[in-house]
């Protein structure tokens, strides 16, 4: 796989064009642990892959972190997160804004939860996160489940969980296969159908990436540095200024400071507003560039 390739499609979809290095180091340790399953012919579909990117880019809101869940609620929060629960405002405020006390509550006397703080102990951590003792159990963490929030072990279970179906019994397998490839369907791998049609663009926006990486030539649309940390802020970040502001912004000018008619005076300028408005969606991350991966 050439990584420069992987990294420079993925910034472009589904990171609407930065990445932290943060961000790049978590892929990294996914694609080495890929790699290292991949030699021992245990994992060979692209496919896996790309859904599992997909899973952890949702899962973590594109951070790419380890999350441990957050429980500081509300009390009108905790009536729409939990309505059964708690029904009332009333009932949810002995438990809003305590995440220990809400934890045993919820999770308290389930999923092998049994000691009186259990719920607390074995709340949500990982990549997709696990919750409750039992399935702490599964990946042999019951007496450390503070690890799970550390990326290497987050790495291990999200494999584990996703393609031996540690999760809920539903396995990469079963929905990417000589027959099958259904990345929709393939939610059911961690949580029943919640945001499967949006997972399974972001698996489109990865899969793509992958396919362009097996080339072992640098392509023509990849630059090196596009593959790089780009830790500052959105507003100050070149890779997206360049490219769109390169487009309009320099032609956009001289053609409106060349053109003497105004009617194509007024088209020039109605270029540059538009190559602005471009410029800024491009900037704050709210378009991307999705290129078709050579073949």
């Amino acid at each position: 796989m050439n990584r420069t390739t992987f990294l420079v499609y993925a910034r472009r979809a589904p990171f609407g064009g930065r990445l932290m290095q943060s961000q790049i180091d978590a892929m990294n340790g996914i694609l080495d642990e890929w790699d290292r399953r991949q030699s021992t012919g245990k994992v060979i579909d692209n496919r896996w892959l790309a859904y599992m990117l997909a899973t952890v880019f949702h899962e973590t809101g594109g951070t790419m972190q380890p999350v441990i869940e957050n429980l500081n609620y509300s009390a009108a929060r905790l009536t729409e997160v939990w309505p059964s629960r708690f029904p009332t405002i009333a009932s949810a405020k002995p438990f809003a804004r305590n995440p220990r006390k809400l934890a045993n509550k919820v999770y308290g006397g389930r999923m092998g939860n049994s000691a009186p703080d259990d719920g607390w102990l074995y709340r949500g951590r990982g990549l997709p996160q696990i919750t409750g003792k039992d399935n702490y159990d599964k990946f042999g963490l019951a007496k450390t489940p503070e690890k799970a929030a550390e990326m290497g072990t987050a790495i291990r279970i999200l494999f584990d969980g996703m393609i031996s179906g540690l999760f809920t019994g539903m396995k990469l397998a079963d929905y990417f296969n000589q027959v099958d490839n259904d990345p929709v369907g393939a939610r059911k791998i961690v949580n029943g159908t919640d945001k499967a049609k949006l997972i399974a663009g972001y698996y489109r926006n990865f899969l793509d990436a992958l396919e362009a990486s097996r080339v072992p030539a640098q392509l023509p649309d990849v630059k090196t540095e596009a593959a790089k940390a780009d830790d500052v802020p959105a507003e100050r970040s070149g890779t997206a200024v360049t490219t769109v502001g390169g487009l309009f912004g320099g032609a956009g000018l001289s053609a409106v400071l060349g053109v003497n008619n105004p009617y194509a005076f007024g088209i020039a300028a109605l270029l540059i507003v538009i190559g602005s408005i471009a410029a800024f969606m491009f900037v704050t991350g709210r378009w991307s560039v999705n290129r078709a991966p050579a073949r």
